[in-house]
């Protein structure tokens, strides 16, 4: 009898990502192109909306169009990172939103896209092996949970009620 291991030292941790069932770095990259093509359209959404609205439809917008322009900046900055080439485009969702005339529609429609990129991420992290941007898309995530339920407590309150009576989003 030996005390010699049965098998050799484990080296999974210096195994390639796909190998290990993480994402690929070109799959890596398509998605957060895919991410931030649809932050930049949800910017783009919110600084229009902000523009034609008031009161509280405006601080919102105010703040998820800061969010939305940091993750935009935060996925360009990965994708380079992973030597990418960050896209250029705006996704399709903000023709979609401001086809959106109502005010409470278009936030309603918004919320709806947030929850689109919180299902995404919550698909994606647990394939990103790399603990940088798994660390950011946490935070990213977090901050769409938490627009989404600002949005949805504003979207309950008769103060929006009476500014959507007054105002429409052009």
């Amino acid at each position: 009898m030996t005390n010699e291991p049965a098998s050799p030292v484990c080296y999974g941790a210096e195994a390639d990502d796909i190998y290990m069932g993480y994402a690929g770095k070109d799959e890596l990259i398509a998605a957060l192109n895919v991410l931030l093509e649809a932050e930049r359209a949800g910017a783009h959404v919110a600084r229009t909306t902000r523009r034609a609205g008031s009161g509280g439809v405006a601080e919102l917008m105010k703040k998820v169009g800061a969010d939305e322009a940091r993750w935009c900046a935060m996925l360009s900055v990965q994708i380079k990172r992973l030597a990418g080439a960050p896209s250029r485009k705006r996704g399709a969702f903000y023709e979609k939103a401001m086809a959106i005339p109502d005010v409470q529609e278009r936030l309603a429609f918004l919320n709806r896209g947030q929850a689109w990129v919180v299902r995404t991420l919550n698909t994606l992290m647990p394939r990103v092996r790399d603990e940088a941007l798994h660390m950011a898309l946490r935070d990213m995530l977090q901050s769409h949970v938490d627009n989404i339920a600002t949005t949805d407590d504003l979207l309950g309150s008769s103060a929006l009620s009476m500014e959507a009576t007054k105002t429409t989003a052009h």
